[in-house]
């Protein structure tokens, strides 16, 4: 029985399955995005998101480069190394965790295998515009604005009689001459 052990073992022995998580890893910070069976990208998810969170430390040289050695002794890929170092690590900067999202795309018509897509959240051009959006200062509440609204009228209504007496003092002396 596999009582307590939550390690999806994916039908392989330890070495084959290490060899699969960092290949696909490698080819998911590569492209940002691969499609995969639904546990694989599960198991993906739990491996690459420490990595990620690895490339965020930033310290004194030392500590850098000890997260890069640390990064690829998980991968053994000098190409996703620099990528996830130069290009994603930037990106993800200022997001707390969540790197990778899951969209499941249904079965596959040779095995019936559920298949899904993982990426990298930063890096979807579709949903990335609402982020950008969000990140705006948010808009005032209706009850902030009313107020607002209501101190401008306000103000109208007093500047109004001025205006009432100066436009009845012009139409009495055009009524003179």
């Amino acid at each position: 029985m596999r009582h307590g052990d939550k390690v999806n073992n994916l039908g392989r022995k330890k070495a084959h399955r290490v060899a699969l998580l960092r290949n696909l890893a490698t080819e998911l910070i590569v492209h940002k995005r691969i499609v995969t069976t639904l546990a694989k990208a599960k198991a993906l998810r739990g491996f690459i998101e420490p990595l990620i969170t690895k490339t965020k430390k930033n310290g004194s040289e030392a500590e850098i480069m000890h997260q890069h050695r640390i990064v690829f002794s998980a991968l053994n890929s000098k190409i996703a190394v620099k990528e996830l170092f130069t290009v994603v690590a930037p990106k993800i900067a200022s997001r707390p965790g969540g790197y990778t999202r899951i969209i499941k795309l249904g079965t596959r018509p040779g095995d019936a295998a559920e298949t899904a897509m993982i990426e990298l959240v930063d890096f979807n051009e579709v949903y990335g515009k609402t982020v950008a959006r969000a990140a705006e200062p948010a808009k005032r509440t209706r009850r902030a604005g009313s107020s607002k609204k209501k101190a401008e009228e306000t103000a109208a209504a007093e500047t109004a009689p001025e205006v009432k007496a100066e436009e009845a003092a012009s139409t009495e002396e055009k009524a003179a001459e």
